[in-house]
């Protein structure tokens, strides 16, 4: 591949990347996102200067960005921690983490009716997608279904996801 070729499609993911960050940016807090590296970093403040308060360990964690400073976000996990985090470490990727004490169950449609094809246990978590009426399309690493959302973090009860 000529150099030329190699420099324009850096100069073009670099510009998708600015473009998909500045998208990111301008959406009003509060709103859910997810982690999206395995290991992912939160600070005390907004700056690389503040002392590390807490090692996500987990791609794909629901969070709520609940502030936003420059290429910072405020984050908001499962239990309730916030921390500041670049905001290239937080991805649009809608997700959720089953919550409570018992699985919940995952339907072939949405609606208490539908036949039980999985059930996943409290922590797990996995992609949501088609969310109204209560319900979201939850997978799970191909295992999919459709939840109830009061049994999912990560998603407002009354939300609708496209």
């Amino acid at each position: 591949m000529s150099r030329l070729a190699i420099l324009s499609a850096l100069v073009a993911t670099i510009g998708l990347d600015t473009a998909a960050g500045a998208a990111e940016a301008k959406r009003e807090p509060p709103y859910y996102a997810s982690i999206a590296p395995g290991r992912a970093r939160t600070r005390t403040g907004p700056a690389r200067a503040y002392p590390a308060s807490w090692l996500y360990q987990r791609a794909d964690l629901p969070v709520k960005v609940v502030a936003v400073y420059k290429e910072w976000r405020r984050i908001e996990d499962p239990d309730g921690a916030q921390g500041w985090m670049l905001g290239n470490m937080v991805s649009s990727t809608r997700t959720a983490i089953v919550r409570g004490s018992e699985p919940v169950e995952m339907r072939d449609a949405p609606g208490g009716s539908g036949k039980l094809l999985w059930r996943a246990a409290p922590g797990v978590v996995g992609r949501i997608s088609r969310c109204e009426a209560g319900w979201c399309r939850f997978d799970v690493k191909g295992q999919a279904g459709f939840v109830a959302v009061e049994g999912l973090w990560g998603v407002e009860p009354g939300e609708r996801v496209p």
